[in-house]
């Protein structure tokens, strides 16, 4: 789920170099961590969430191979 965030989040962003993603895994979940340049955060979120929307619906639909659910959360340094 990782490598998947972060291809994502590189092709949004103006600052790809920035783009930070950490993932951990408990018994049933699995917590993806994305960070990006303070610049590029409206772009990752888009407009009333619909873009952070999308890469969790995307995320979700790639985890259904995986019996674990996936929390994708974005982060703000």
């Amino acid at each position: 789920m990782k490598e998947l965030v972060e291809v994502i989040a590189k092709a949004l962003v103006e600052k790809p170099d920035e783009v930070i993603v950490s993932q951990t895994e408990d018994a049933d979940m699995i917590n993806v961590e994305l960070k990006v340049a303070p610049g590029d955060m409206g772009k990752v979120i888009g407009k009333s969430g619909r873009i952070a929307k999308a890469i969790r619906t995307v995320v979700k639909a790639a985890s259904t191979k995986t019996d674990k659910k996936v929390n994708v959360e974005i982060v703000q340094e």
